[in-house]
């Protein structure tokens, strides 16, 4: 494997951050809404809805960021990802409206019905984004039908392959254990120690995934680890991912829960990190035959377009940071019931 730092490797590092930003702060809200309907009675439930209240939107503007950039560096990528996974993009996009809308109407009516009806469709949408996010992994990582002219020739079920599924599920377990630990470090009494029991099986839950995901992709996808091989120092990516895994109950023990969702943030950075070393060059694996893959050369945007898009990410860059920092750091401390709360 040969680097040379250029636009290329620039907007591929950058791409990666925003998506990355995203899976750290989207997916506790993500994880908080998968185990929405393990809470008991409405007091608990809106208590976690206020939890996640006023950052859940703020979060999803790092996926939007990250779609743009990705738009504007890589469009052949994103015109062949969004092309071949059109139903499952569609279907994405409807359950992200879903949840947004269940957030804001679940309350509106002081109706048992209505209320639980919306709470069920809040954590079904929730699982089913984080789902859907990674089953989109797994494709790429063992590779989709792509010809010489860099278009999709599978459908929307051959998407729907075990090992894609796998690695779904295994996204579905990540969250929810980051969305358990951000529900015990936001609140308090008997949700509190509702949301300690969740930590422990979700951990339990996750980590059984990701073993048999790392086996399966060690047997079934070996390429993934070719520049594991070729270059052993990034094993250390590997090894702090394990770390930062062992660290959540050993600071959950000592009841510094802030610095166990600090270590869950971690493990899905370091996770998506041996995901984006595994894939490089590529963005899009090409099944068929590794020479169509779309990689960061010939799906990117001209050297101009990749240095303007560079300036504008400098300029705006800090204020995304900037208003993500300021509303956690607003909103800090534990959630309380008020007349304007979910």
């Amino acid at each position: 494997m040969e680097f040379t730092l250029d636009l290329n490797h620039v907007w591929f590092i950058l791409v990666g951050v925003l998506f990355g930003g995203y899976a750290m702060l989207d997916g506790f809200d993500l994880g908080v809404g998968s185990l929405h309907l393990f809470t008991k009675g409405d007091r608990e439930r809106r208590l976690a809805l206020n939890a996640i209240g006023p950052v859940w939107d703020g979060n999803e503007v790092w996926l939007v960021t990250g779609g743009g950039a990705l738009f504007a560096a890589f469009p052949n990528v994103y015109a062949t990802a969004f092309s071949g996974f059109y139903v499952a993009f569609m279907l994405l996009l409807f359950v992200l409206i879903f949840r947004a809308v269940s957030i804001e109407v679940r309350s509106k009516m002081d109706s048992p019905r209505w209320r639980r009806t919306w709470d069920a469709l809040f954590s079904v949408s929730s699982m089913v984004i984080a789902l859907l996010m990674g089953t989109a992994l797994g494709n790429v990582i063992i590779g989709v039908p792509i010809d010489e002219n860099m278009v999709y020739r599978g459908s929307f079920w051959e998407l729907l392959n075990p090992y894609g599924l796998l690695v779904g599920v295994t996204t579905v377990a990540l969250f929810m254990m980051h969305g358990a630990i951000y529900l015990a470090m936001k609140t308090e009494g008997e949700l509190e120690k509702r949301a300690r029991g969740w930590i422990n099986n979700s951990i339990i839950f996750f980590v059984i995934c990701y073993v048999t995901t790392t086996m399966a992709t060690l047997i079934y996808v070996p390429h993934m680890i070719d520049h594991f091989r070729d270059f052993p120092a990034f094993f250390i990516v590997a090894i702090l991912n394990m770390l930062a895994i062992a660290n959540i109950p050993r600071e959950m023990a000592h009841g510094t829960t802030f610095r166990a969702f600090l270590s869950s943030a971690a493990s899905i950075l370091a996770l998506l990190a041996l995901f984006a070393i595994g894939v490089y060059p590529n963005f899009l694996f090409s099944s068929i035959d590794p020479a169509y893959s779309i990689n960061l050369y010939n799906g990117a945007s001209s050297q101009k377009t990749l240095e303007i898009m560079l300036i504008i990410a400098i300029i705006g860059m800090p204020f995304v940071i900037a208003y993500t920092v300021a509303i956690y750091w607003i909103f800090r401390g534990k959630v309380k019931l008020t007349e304007h709360s979910y």
